[in-house]
């Protein structure tokens, strides 16, 4: 919310006007990460309709508040339940594919139903109306990012196996960094370009052990999960754009109905008579991975940072990669399992410099 009121910032202090919209990310980033700040934001989060008062503040005002161990524990929890919402993208897949619902299909449907569900949520919390230039460009670039991400990542899913398909996906962190580079002129540290070097060798050999399915090999299946990752992280910047102005769900309801629009001429006609075993799968897989999810990563953002609930967000493609080894006999060769743990590696060099840097 800091970063939001930006107007009120420079009004209050004139100084941080000549910065550039990065390095007052940044600023603000840092300035959040006094303890004295955080303990006050955290106590008034729990008064609900009250904030901070139009007196001025005084020493006494930044007192250290007293906390409890509770709400980081009930942060790392959401984190955690998140990751494991998000985990079940693989086997639900998997379970209509077997099906025969195809992977754009179930791309579409999650990501229409999932869209509904948030513009529901925001219809009760009253913050769904945007100005009718803004709606246009999130049903358009939310759209045909969503559609990529989800798309490409059930496409990837088929041709290459779950276990793939999710590795690939978490190369999104390799991309943000390039992606900071070219449209926010972001410096790409050593740090940055170990952790690109590593995800690109780890992509390579995951691509060399022919994919988590048994004996099959598809390079389009690897360059969908790479376009995936993309998408991933170009959602990023699109976010980070609209949320100064509008509400998380505000946005998902826009992005997401968007991408359903962008499917839809891939599977027209619709299949409507599917069976209700199918119905069911993907009410089941976009309510728990397309809304919950969110709702419980935003819940956990509440009581931890921004980077334990990434590091706790790590868990995701191992639990994906689990669930489909289990239940779906899906496996790497060594090399493979090399690749994995090399993508990985790269996620937690990234997660942990930005740690440092805050």
């Amino acid at each position: 919310r800091l970063i939001t009121r930006g107007a009120a910032i420079e009004s209050v202090e004139p100084l941080v006007k000549v910065l550039t919209e990065t390095e007052f990310y940044t600023f603000a980033e840092k300035a959040l990460s006094l303890l004295s700040l955080r303990r006050q934001a955290r106590s008034l989060q729990a008064l609900p309709g009250q904030g901070f008062s139009s007196q001025p503040f005084s020493d006494h005002t930044l007192m250290p508040v007293p906390t409890t161990q509770k709400p980081l524990v009930l942060g790392f929890f959401y984190a955690a339940l998140a990751a494991a919402l998000w985990s079940l993208i693989t086997p639900f897949s998997r379970l209509l594919f077997g099906l025969d619902t195809s992977p754009l299909e179930t791309a579409f449907w999650r990501s229409l139903f999932g869209g509904a569900c948030f513009v529901a949520y925001s219809l009760v919390k009253g913050c769904l109306k945007v100005p009718f230039r803004d709606g246009v460009r999130m049903l358009f670039f939310g759209g045909l990012l969503g559609a990529l991400m989800f798309g490409a990542f059930q496409l990837s899913i088929e041709m290459s196996g779950g276990a793939t398909a999710v590795v690939l996906l978490y190369t999104a962190p390799a991309w943000v960094a390039v992606l900071s580079r070219v449209l926010f002129h972001e410096a790409i540290s050593r740090t940055k370009l170990l952790a690109i070097a590593i995800a690109l060798a780890g992509v390579v050999l995951v691509s060399l052990s022919g994919g988590s399915h048994s004996g099959v090999f598809s390079w389009a299946g690897i360059l969908c999960g790479l376009a995936s990752g993309f998408g991933y992280a170009a959602y990023f910047p699109f976010t980070f754009y609209f949320v100064q102005k509008y509400k998380a769900q505000t946005i998902y309801s826009y992005a997401f109905l968007g991408s359903a629009l962008v499917l839809l001429p891939f599977i027209f006609p619709l299949d409507l008579g599917k069976s209700a075993e199918v119905w069911g799968l993907l009410g089941l897989m976009s309510v728990s991975t397309n809304f919950l999810a969110y709702i419980f990563l935003a819940l956990s953002l509440k009581c931890i940072t921004q980077v334990q609930s990434a590091v706790v967000g790590n868990i995701e493609p191992v639990l994906g990669t689990l669930w489909v080894w289990l239940f779906f006999d899906e496996n790497f060769r060594a090399i493979g399992w090399g690749g994995c743990a090399l993508i990985m590696s790269a996620v937690f060099l990234l997660t942990l410099e930005k740690k440092c840097r805050t």
